[in-house]
């Protein structure tokens, strides 16, 4: 859910992006990761959006990865068979507080080649950076600040002074994901209005893969709930503990607890 929030942001709130990262508003669209691809890589949270004169390529991540620098090198390299007089801004974006020494890699060194690209811890960033653009204030709690909850709250009186409805439940619901990083859900919930949330797209998706989950948690509990029905009247008939285990696909651990149950059963 993570990857998908940066994303969305980053792809509806390019302008926004560019500001920060580029240092001026630069009108950015969207540019499909499958149009730098001789064959796919995998890459979480990758985005790339395009101005006439430049690529802007960023990686959100919440842990780090060792293969970052070669994804970083290999995209350029693709990114110059595209577009060869195009600079490229390559940007790796840390949205949750490691020790990692991998969060201060920012070369990829390979025999006589050497590339570089630069890296953004989000919790060494001063917050006063994103509260002042739409689209960064889900990051201002990740931020450099000495107070998480103080921040949220911010972020959230900031959000209601949206006048565009669209704008405010996206941000709010982008914020709410976003913050779980750090702070509780409950915490979350008290300060993020959930009905400024709902209308959003973000809202939405997290609705929809919860569904999803609890449709699919459902089946599952329903098969273990059919397997333990068959186990406990093969244990009636006193047939082998191995046998009901191959039959039924239960753990040895868990037909042992049937049989138990069933034993204080009969004896009360």
């Amino acid at each position: 859910m993570f990857d998908n929030v940066c994303k969305f942001l980053a792809e509806s709130f390019s302008s926004d992006f560019a500001t920060w990262l580029l240092g001026e508003p630069i009108t950015l669209t969207q540019l499909s990761p499958s149009e730098l691809s001789l064959e796919p890589i995998r890459a979480d949270a990758l985005i790339l959006l395009q101005s006439d004169e430049i690529v802007l390529h960023l990686e959100f991540q919440t842990t780090p990865k060792a293969d970052i620098p070669f994804r970083m090198s290999d995209y350029r390299l693709r990114g110059y068979r595209k577009f060869p007089h195009k600079r490229m801004r390559q940007v790796v974006i840390y949205l949750k507080p490691s020790d990692s020494e991998l969060v201060y890699q920012t070369e990829f060194v390979l025999e006589n080649s050497l590339h570089r690209f630069e890296v953004i811890r989000l919790w060494e960033q001063p917050t006063e950076v994103f509260l002042n653009s739409p689209g960064l204030l889900p990051f201002a709690a990740l931020s450099q600040t000495n107070d998480q909850t103080r921040t949220l709250e911010e972020v959230a009186q900031v959000i209601e002074a949206l006048n565009d409805t669209r704008i405010r439940s996206n941000v709010a619901a982008s914020t709410a994901v976003l913050a779980g990083l750090v702070l509780n859900k409950e915490l979350i919930k008290r300060i993020l209005r959930s009905d400024i949330m709902r209308e959003s797209v973000i809202y939405q998706d997290i609705l929809q893969e919860g569904l999803a989950q609890g449709l699919e948690q459902g089946i599952e509990q329903g098969i273990e709930q059919k397997a333990q029905d068959i186990a406990i009247k093969m244990i009636n008939k006193g047939i082998n503990l191995e046998i009901i285990v191959d039959v039924t696909g239960l753990t040895v651990e868990q037909v042992q607890k049937l049989q138990a149950k069933t034993e204080d059963t009969q004896t009360e």
